[in-house]
């Protein structure tokens, strides 16, 4: 899971600062959740999940389909 958020992230060339600021927390805060250090809270995963159009199986590594379902 974690491995997932950095690359989506990565993919859209933002930077961790960008995405804390879109979660309204601190860059800590948020590479602690890429490096696996804490655990993401379900509301955080949501905003992922919305912000980067993909499901939130996808970012647990429950499937490789990145697609959101409706």
């Amino acid at each position: 899971m974690y491995r997932r958020i950095r690359d989506l992230r990565q993919d859209m060339d933002l930077n961790q600062t960008q995405v804390a600021n879109m979660l309204g927390m601190s860059q800590t805060g948020y590479s602690k959740y890429e490096t696996g250090e804490n655990d993401i809270p379900t509301q955080v995963l949501i905003k992922l999940s919305r912000f980067y159009n993909t499901s939130i199986d996808y970012l647990l590594g429950e499937t490789n389909d990145p697609k959101r379902y409706k």
